[in-house]
């Protein structure tokens, strides 16, 4: 069985079990975050036809369990001005919160 959530305007599809990021938010480690807005729920083998939303699924949730905050990849930014002799490189991490999804009800 899989869902697709929405999360902070971030479309995101999810099956149990499934280890992802999601952005930060006030969390602790261990804690459970239930995530309410499922946009669809479908059978991954296909048998069943899937549950569409119109925007959202009544009763349909998502549970997971908070495993801890986690650093993204570094991004580079590069800013030019061209004939000026003018350049810098930047560099940024995006901080997120590491999630094990634990159950899809539907």
């Amino acid at each position: 069985m899989y869902a697709i959530i929405e999360d902070s305007g971030t479309q995101i599809k999810l099956q149990k079990g499934d280890v992802i990021d999601i952005d930060l938010r006030d969390a602790d480690d261990g804690s459970t975050l239930t995530f309410d807005r499922v946009l669809a729920v479908g059978d991954v083998a296909g048998t069943t036809p899937a549950k569409l939303g119109l925007p959202y699924l009544t009763g349909a949730t998502v549970t997971a369990k908070v495993l801890g905050e986690a650093d993204g990849p570094k991004l580079l930014v590069g800013k030019y001005k061209r004939r000026k002799g003018y350049r810098k490189t930047i560099g940024h991490k995006q901080h997120y919160i590491r999630i094990e999804v634990l159950s899809i009800n539907a």
